[in-house]
């Protein structure tokens, strides 16, 4: 799923995997109104939610969820979503940042992305188990310092967060490292995934 309305810049995608024994939420897009009415969610189920990285497009519902996983090295950064963490200041200043208000008195200068400190951080080869899919944590470094994917490996899967995508990639973030994106681009090409789940640009 996606916001529809949010411009192409800021409009992740957001995921939700049912798992027996576990549910799984992968990327919290912008906020602009409350996610978890969204999803159909089975109520006393473990409910665990990934954000593949800081930036403001894949975490402005992330603070909605008790518990809540990502990257060691944004830890701090998630719990201040600070502009300069997420930049979250460009889609504020960004000519048609939604292309429909989600109320009357909405406007995108005053938007602001709420701190979610996580509950556990995850790093290379961890196992996020549903039950009956496991999904395994790569650490993909290069658009942002904390990027991950989550590879099912019987499946084949991987979802990529804004590691890979459609369009020219973004690699001149103040987050950014041009050299170690070149590492986890290489890194992807080697791995044997049949599928990847991304976005477009």
């Amino acid at each position: 799923m996606s916001e529809p309305h949010v411009h192409r810049y800021f409009a992740a995608n957001l995921f939700h995997l049912r798992g027996r024994d576990a549910d799984l939420v992968i990327d919290f897009g912008m906020g602009l109104v409350p996610l978890r009415p969204a999803l159909d969610l089975e109520v006393g189920k473990q409910l665990i939610a990934v954000a593949s990285h800081i930036h403001a497009d894949h975490v402005g519902g992330f603070h909605e969820f008790e518990t809540r996983l990502g990257h060691a090295a944004e830890a701090e950064a998630f719990g201040r979503m600070a502009d300069q963490d997420t930049p979250a200041d460009v889609f504020r200043s960004l000519p048609g940042a939604v292309t429909q208000a989600p109320f009357l008195s909405w406007s995108s200068e005053y938007h602001h992305i709420a701190p979610a400190p996580l509950t556990q951080t995850v790093d290379e080869g961890d196992i996020i188990d549903l039950g009956d899919k496991r999904l395994r944590v790569l650490h993909l470094p290069g658009h942002s310092h904390g990027s991950i994917g989550l590879l099912d490996e019987v499946a084949g899967l991987l979802f990529s967060g804004d590691v890979i995508y459609v369009g020219g990639l973004v690699d001149d973030l103040p987050c950014s490292n041009q050299a170690r994106y070149r590492q986890t681009m290489q890194r992807l090409i080697d791995l044997d995934v049949s599928y990847v789940i991304r976005r477009e640009l």
